[in-house]
Formats: structure tokens, C-alpha cells, sequence
């Protein structure tokens, strides 16, 4: 008997078990569909085809795969979406379909929030600013420092890549903080701030070699201005599929400071322009909903995250280090600054994809 018929034999001897236990507690003449269970389940197990569900609930579903069928196939057919074939991969783990052997699709979220007995599953949100072809522009000064090499921006995510990476948009980060959507273990975002022209001339070709998505947040008065992006190439890379473009502020003025003599009316109605009119700009530009906010310098008080309620923002994100996990405020999310004097293990060491469940 293989390996499929003795699994489908095992789930008629537990339903018949499960008949008999349920006879114990008040002794009663069987009904008679469970004569016919009781007879299906003793009856010879047929050989189950490849492309046959074995078994299914409201939950999961065992499944036959087909000869040379994916996990993204799989994931296509009953999940809907090849992007869920992680689910599947991490359930049975496994990285593809082995002839003959059953898989565990899970129908519903197993565990979406990320948590097991020893670890909180974490999400690190990585900070980028400009990239230049050259090593030697990305070293010397803090303004030196936010420029990141090309060549080293590119072993990053070859280093991604290799190791097993899921990069994600920064959109689905919201189902996993509600606690509706599993993420995959090692998800991790990628952002790019303030909209300068080396993200279309140097990130994008290094994005779309992986097909890894990133978020770009522009600070709006800065578009078309010296080394910015023009809005010509922010729509290409909006319409890349791998580039969200949201906004950075209007003017990229630190909104928890007040201008010399600034009143409580003016210095509201100046935040309510900051995070408003960028939004509008881009939505009206590129067509589509602008939900996320970075924070100029990584800093916003009650007036700025008051500002930011009366709109249809989602997200924000500060420039504190660290990782999300699902409890994290949507408003005030962690992020990690990626420099150009950071080597690779540098890099590595700012991954925190968990964080240790620490005993009483």
C-alpha cells in the first residue's frame, strides 16, 4: 500500500473511531448515514490520482499534486494568488512538491500574528536615501553616508535573494499588525526616502533583477528639482509594478518644530498642508491611493499623528531601529538606516526578524 492510500485508510479508521466514541456516551440505534460512513470507511481505499484533494474542512485540505506542479501553482488553484505558495512551503517544510506525497494546503491563516512558544516573528523596515555608481561617493560625512553604492546596494539583495528572503510591500504589513495576515518568516520591507533621480538610474535595475518591490516616499516640492526625481520618472516607476510611490511631506520641514513666532494655528494649519497636499499631488499625478507617511527626519508628536487620523493614512514610519511585530503602533513603525559605509555584515546584523519570548 503507499504512502497516499495508508494516509487515506488512516482517516477512515479515525472517523470510524470517532463514531464509535461518540456511541459510548448515551447508547443509541446508528443513524443510517453512519452505517454508510461505517461501511465507506471499511471498504478497500482507492488509489487517489495526482490533482486529487484527499481530504478537506473549513481549514486546510490535502492535496495530490500533479507530476512537475508548483508550489505557486498549488497556491494559484485553492489560495487564489501565487504569492501564498510561502504558506504551503512553510506548513510542509519543504520548498517544492515531491512526487507521490501529499501537501498540507492551509485554507485559513495559521498563525497570523507570527508567534511560537520561543520567539515573536518581527518585520525590519530598511531606509534607503541615494545610490551612486561609485564606492568612493558613499563614504565621508553623514551626507557622504546616506549615499549607498550601487555594487552594494545590489549584494544586498543578491544576499536576500540567496538566503530565503521574502521582500514584501509595505502595504501588507497591515494585515499582519491587525492580525488578519500571516507574513512569511523572514519578510522584510524596503524604502527609499525623499525621491532622488539615482533611485530610477541605479535601485530600479537592482529591483527588478530579484523582482523585490520597494516604497519610495517623496517630499513633493522637491520633485523635478536639480538631482530629484522628475514626475515623468515617477511614473515609470509606478507603472514598474515594484515601485509605491507615498508621500514624504510636502516641503520636508521637521513637523514636530515650530518656525520662529509660528502660532498653535498656523503651525497646525502648516502640518495639515504637510501631510495633505503631498498625498493629493500624487494621487492626482499617478493614479493611485496614497496611504503611507514618512516622517521628515523620523519625528511626529500628537499634532502630527492628529494631522495624519483626519486623513486616509494607514501607515507611518519613523527612523527608530528595530523590528515590527504585530503589536507595533501602524503609525509609528521602526525603521533601520541603511548606510554606505555599512559592509554586509553590517547589513545582516540589522535584520531583526524576531525577537525572543523572555521568561518571567
Amino acid at each position: 500500500m503507499t504512502c497516499v492510500a495508508r494516509l487515506a485508510a488512516r482517516a477512515g479508521l479515525a472517523l470510524g473511531l470517532a463514531l464509535v466514541l461518540a456511541a459510548c456516551g448515551t447508547p443509541r440505534r446508528p443513524a443510517p448515514e453512519e452505517d454508510t460512513v461505517a461501511r465507506a470507511a471499511a471498504a478497500p481505499v482507492a488509489e487517489p490520482a495526482a490533482g486529487d484533494v484527499l481530504a478537506r474542512n473549513e481549514r486546510f485540505l490535502i492535496y495530490l499534486p500533479r507530476h512537475d506542479e508548483t508550489l505557486a501553482q498549488v497556491a494559484r488553484r485553492f489560495l487564489g494568488d501565487d504569492d501564498e505558495a510561502w504558506q504551503i512551503a512553510e506548513f510542509n517544510g519543504l520548498s517544492r512538491p515531491q512526487a507521490g506525497q501529499p501537501l498540507v494546503v492551509p485554507l485559513k491563516p495559521v498563525n497570523a500574528v507570527g508567534v511560537t512558544a520561543e520567539q515573536v516573528q518581527s518585520v525590519p523596515i530598511l531606509c534607503y536615501h541615494r545610490f551612486s555608481g561609485s564606492v568612493a561617493a558613499s563614504v565621508g560625512g553623514m551626507a557622504g553616508k546616506m549615499v549607498v553604492a550601487s555594487t552594494s546596494f545590489a549584494q544586498q539583495l543578491d544576499w536576500l535573494a540567496r538566503n530565503d528572503y521574502h521582500v514584501i510591500r509595505l502595504s501588507q504589513l497591515l494585515g499582519f499588525l491587525e492580525g488578519r495576515k500571516p507574513l512569511p518568516k523572514r519578510s522584510v520591507v524596503i524604502t527609499i526616502d525623499d525621491g532622488y533621480e539615482s533611485v530610477h538610474r541605479h535601485a530600479l535595475p537592482a529591483l527588478r533583477k530579484h523582482g523585490f518591490p520597494a516604497t519610495v516616499f517623496v517630499y513633493t516640492d522637491f520633485i523635478g528639482a536639480g538631482d530629484a526625481l522628475s514626475w515623468a520618472q515617477l511614473q515609470e516607476l509606478d507603472a514598474s509594478g515594484l515601485i509605491d510611490v507615498e508621500a514624504h511631506s510636502k516641503s520636508h520641514r521637521n513637523l514636530i518644530e515650530r518656525a520662529a513666532g509660528e502660532t498653535d494655528a498656523a503651525y497646525r494649519q502648516a502640518i495639515e498642508a504637510e501631510t495633505r497636499v503631498p498625498r493629493e499631488q500624487i494621487e492626482r499625478r499617478l493614479g493611485h491611493k496614497v496611504r503611507a507617511f514618512a516622517y521628515p527626519y523620523g519625528d511626529a508628536n500628537e499634532a502630527v499623528l492628529e494631522a495624519l487620523g483626519r486623513q486616509p493614512y494607514t501607515l507611518g514610519v519613523t527612523v527608530n531601529p528595530g523590528g515590527n511585530p504585530f503589536y507595533a503602533q501602524p503609525l509609528m513603525l521602526r525603521r533601520t538606516m541603511i548606510y554606505g559605509d555599512l559592509d554586509l555584515d553590517g547589513f545582516k546584523a540589522k535584520l531583526q526578524i524576531a525577537r525572543p519570548i523572555v521568561a518571567p
